[in-house]
């Protein structure tokens, strides 16, 4: 069967496939090769996508964004806590006080959902475009993350894919999947250093690779920040043209939910145009209170607000390259990637820190993620294409891991930017006489002390035999997968006592009960999306006939009796009439009652008009070749 690449984006999403020797990026319903990270709840129905992008200037509160920003985070992350003053939907604490979770009304209820449960929305709609491209279902894929994800927005990733019901066979950095991308774009000869700058929507990760004879794909060191992007750029922009309009207008823009979201948009549109132009035009009818705001930005003004966002994109590049032990000189090649590195500025700041040296702009910054999730797919379902069967991806732990010991001090048993999968031991002993147990706190991060760190899981391990502080020895042993995914076992050695865990009881993780009943919750939600789809469709198809017979008797009703064109013209002003007090009340089966109620009373008389019609060289057809069921 076979398997798809998802780029799970902050901002927008794409998925690829890998099929007759090439990667095919798959364009959406609406035409577009990206989709947009956003679902929608509306009184009627749930969009996600595109359908969901395009009304949230009018339904804001329900429009979620950005849950790549809350997945695998706690409520009260000072990241998180930042980010609610964006955001027009509501964010709360869930049951346990830790996870957040999103409210939204949808169907005239207060609904309650999981950063999780949207994210695998999207990844739903992903897998629903794959499929229709490839006319057949789709099970696996490989769903790529930011380098710099910690275990718990890995973790938190993964059960998003198992809630859209795909199997996640592999979740792989985004860095390293664009250097996949751009390794076989080239057919590269010979080894070269190559340093992927990735800047999206809303994650930031630096990358430095060896690749050799584009087949090699070595990640030396990651480096990142997962909560900086081009959202953080809409926002000094926002926050620029509210204060305008509030010191031109007196209007303050931030207390109007919808005001706030088409300043949103009008904001992204300039940020964009200025990537090419060095002014761009801000133009937003009726923001408040029939207020129109017109103004101009320059792009200077905008480096200007932005200014130290954008340095700080060069921080995470000379710490990866310090990590991978390569001086930027022996960089071959700079490649961008994401959205946000079309934003001149930072090119320039990029090309400048490499003295000069031109950047790599050959792949496309958008699809470049799903490209390579595409062919890691492939490989790891077991394709046997010459052109990626030798291909080897070696890639790195981003953060340490380690465990906490007395005085809460940090003991790292994996490194940083150590290959992975990789295995580590390192024997611990206990700290007071006779003690009967230990726990064992589980942590990733690079700070001394495990306060400053952040805490994965603990266990206890018990039924040490009583011995002087010391004596006891205590093997614990890390296994970290290919997935980035952490077991850990400890031993202790006289007693032959152990225990294991999988770091996935973490308090911001889900419980396979929770997953199954979200599982639940999207099929029932994938049904009612397309019963929605199916009463659309009835109810299209009834009002499109109705208009098409009044046209016909309009043009050609003189060749017909005066009692059929009365007939079929009452039929039809009725039924439209019942049409536009139907809405959200009637069903599929009442707009298949009602055509087919219609359809016997005018396709007789259709069918007289339309053989007149033959008679007296004119065509009458439209309507007649409607199907009556």
């Amino acid at each position: 069967m076979v398997a798809i690449g998802i780029d799970l984006g902050t901002t927008y999403s794409c998925v690829g496939v890998f099929q007759h020797g090439k990667v095919e990026i798959i364009a959406n319903d609406q035409g577009n090769r990206v989709t947009p990270s956003y679902v929608a709840f509306t009184e009627s129905e749930r969009l996600v996508g595109d359908a969901a992008k395009n009304q949230v200037a009018m339904n804001p509160a329900n429009t979620v964004f950005d849950a790549k920003r809350l997945i695998g985070r706690k409520f009260d992350d000072p990241v998180v806590q930042d980010d609610l003053k964006n955001w027009p939907f509501r964010v709360v604490a869930g049951e346990d006080g830790s996870k957040p979770r999103i409210c939204v009304q949808f169907k005239g209820e207060a609904k309650e959902f999981s950063p999780e449960e949207i994210s695998s929305m999207v990844l739903g709609k992903m897998k629903e475009i794959a499929e229709a491209y490839l006319g057949g279902a789709v099970r696996d894929a490989v769903v790529t993350v930011p380098a710099y994800f910690n275990d718990s927005q890995r973790q938190a990733t993964k059960d998003a894919g198992a809630i859209a019901g795909l199997n996640v066979l592999r979740i792989i950095n985004e860095p390293t999947a664009a250097a996949l991308a751009y390794g076989l774009d080239k057919d590269l000869k010979g080894e070269r250093n190559v340093l992927i700058f990735d800047l999206g929507g809303g994650t930031f990760d630096v990358s430095v690779l060896s690749i050799d004879e584009g087949s090699l794909f070595e990640v030396k060191s990651t480096a990142g920040d997962t909560h900086l992007g081009g959202e953080d750029f809409d926002n000094r922009l926002v926050t620029y043209l509210a204060d305008e309009f509030l010191r031109k207008h007196k209007k303050d823009a931030r207390e109007n939910a919808k005001a706030l979201r088409r300043l949103r948009t009008a904001a992204e549109r300039a940020k964009r145009t200025l990537s090419s132009s060095t002014e761009a035009p801000v133009e937003v009818e009726a923001l408040i209170d029939g207020v129109d705001f017109n103004t101009k930005i320059s792009r200077a003004r905008f480096e200007e607000l932005c200014a130290d966002l954008f340095k700080s994109t060069l921080l995470p590049v000379e710490k990866a390259l310090t990590d991978a032990k390569i001086d930027k000189r022996a960089i071959h090649d700079v490649v961008l990637v994401g959205g946000s590195t079309r934003i001149p500025k930072i090119q320039s700041l990029l090309q400048k820190f490499f003295s000069g040296k031109a950047l790599n702009l050959s792949i496309n910054p958008d699809e470049a993620v799903a490209y390579g999730a595409a062919v890691q797919a492939a490989i790891l379902s077991g394709s046997k294409d010459a052109k990626i069967q030798d291909v080897l991806l070696v890639d790195v732990a981003p953060l340490s891991l380690g465990i906490e010991t007395a005085g809460g001090v940090m003991a790292n048993i994996i490194d940083r930017n150590s290959r992975i999968p990789c295995k580590q031991m390192k024997t611990f002993t206990t700290f007071a006489d006779n003690q009967p147990g230990v726990t064992i706190q589980v942590y990733e991060g690079e700070r001394a002390m495990t306060r400053d760190n952040n805490l994965l899981g603990r266990f206890d391990l018990m039924g040490i035999p009583p011995a002087p502080r010391g004596i006891p020895q205590i093997d614990v042993s890390f296994d970290l997968d290919a997935n980035g995914i952490l077991n850990v076992a400890a031993i202790e050695k006289s007693s032959g006592k152990q225990r294991t865990i999988t770091i996935e009881n973490d308090k911001g993780r889900l419980s396979q009960k929770e997953i199954d009943r979200m599982l639940a919750d999207a099929e029932r939600y994938k049904r009612e999306d397309n019963l929605q789809r199916e009463r659309v469709a009835a109810r299209n198809k009834l009002e499109s006939y109705c208009f098409s017979v009044k046209s016909a008797l309009d043009e050609f009703g003189g060749q017909l009796s005066d009692s059929d064109r009365k007939k079929a013209g009452k039929q039809c002003d009725e039924t439209l009439k019942w049409l536009e007090g139907s809405e959200g009340k009637a069903g599929r089966d009442d707009y298949e009652k009602k055509y087919k109620a219609l359809s016997k009373v005018c396709a007789p008389i259709m069918t007289k008009l339309h053989q007149k019609g033959e008679e007296a060289g004119t065509s009458a057809s439209g309507p007649t070749i409607e199907e009556v069921e």
